[in-house]
């Protein structure tokens, strides 16, 4: 994406990368850098209408806030849920709005997909389609791109969530079962499912296109959470770690290289793919903070991770050096539950 020109915007400066340099709120006209930019998407609190999305420039250290009200003089929706990129347009998936809003690239409304449940999460198919997943609709929405409609839909056993394309082979977890689903991409089908455990949610391809799992498991049911390893030909799950009894870990993301796994479990913990054991010491220490979103930059391996506080205020973001150093320190909306790096 590229900011070539001024905005004219309320703005949020950090002037270096001191950790604890005051920020500074003004109304100015900030000249963005031609560089990578990442945007957060910040759910704002159920039923209020306060969702927003934020985006930093790590080249200025430059964040503006709430980008979207700005561009378009209105707040997107009720419970900004995620934001992808297909075919050079922006997808902001809004869950309690039951709409997906298309944008350019500079974060200007396009149009509107509606007529969806609780949508989750948006993923292209091919050029011209792209599922969605959702919280209530047992089902994926299949999106046509071209026209931007939905026409049409896959039953699913339950609430549908992350979804990961491999060999035509679309998967999706499904938190309120034991199960990843496969579906054909081209067929539309629901053709088969791998076992992972209770509360899957989170999920990655490695680079030896391998999926990855992370299934929170469930403390009311005393089921153990679990990260597993599917090979996505065979659809076998060729190992898999168990979490000690009462922990919930959540959040699984993955390095540019696709060589190393982070996930959150009190605080934030890294892993090789090709560990032997679950790591046994916390990577970084972030236990007196509540983690709500964790990802790693596919440019610098810097990592970013959001503590939404109260679930009130303005989230907090804390962004680290691929050797865990805290090098910045920023807000941006409230409930920061995902980034976005274009």
């Amino acid at each position: 994406m590229r900011y070539a020109t001024a905005i004219l915007v309320a703005v949020l400066l950090t002037t270096s990368c001191v950790k604890d340099k005051p920020v500074t709120q003004t109304n100015t006209s900030v000249q963005l850098s031609l560089g990578k930019k990442v945007f957060m998407v910040n759910e704002g609190n159920f039923g209020s209408g306060n969702a927003s999305i934020s985006l930093f420039d790590p080249a200025t250290s430059v964040v503006i806030d709430d980008i979207y009200k700005n561009v378009n003089s209105n707040s997107p929706g009720d419970v900004a849920q995620s934001l992808s990129k297909i075919n050079g347009s922006f997808y902001l998936v809004m869950n309690n709005s039951g709409k997906i809003i298309v944008c350019d690239e500079q974060m200007k409304k396009r149009s509107e997909i509606t007529g969806l449940n609780s949508p989750r999460y948006a993923l292209a198919v091919s050029n011209s389609k792209a599922y969605v997943s959702d919280l209530y609709s047992r089902s994926i929405h299949i999106i046509d791109l071209s026209t931007g409609s939905k026409t049409g839909s896959i039953a699913m056993p339950g609430w549908t969530e992350k979804m990961e394309i491999v060999y035509g082979k679309v998967f999706v977890t499904c938190p309120n079962s034991n199960y990843v689903f496969v579906l054909d991409a081209q067929t539309n089908k629901l053709t088969d499912s791998v076992w992972v455990g209770q509360g899957a949610g989170s999920m990655v391809l490695d680079k030896n296109d391998r999926l990855w799992v992370l299934a929170s498991g469930d403390l009311n049911k005393k089921t153990t959470a679990r990260l597993s390893r599917i090979n996505a030909v065979t659809l076998q799950s060729e190992k898999f770690f168990d979490f000690a009894p009462q922990q919930s870990p959540a959040s699984l993301c993955e390095n540019k290289t696709k060589d190393t796994l982070y996930y959150a479990n009190g605080s934030i913990f890294k892993m090789p793919i090709d560990a032997v054991q679950l790591p046994s010491m916390a990577w970084i220490n972030f236990s007196q903070k509540t983690i709500y979103g964790l990802a790693c930059s596919p440019t610098d391996y810097n990592l970013y991770a959001s503590d939404a506080l109260d679930y009130v205020q303005r989230s907090t973001i804390y962004v680290y050096s691929p050797y865990g150093t805290e090098i910045r320190t920023f807000k941006a909306g409230i409930n920061t539950n995902s980034f976005y790096f274009d």
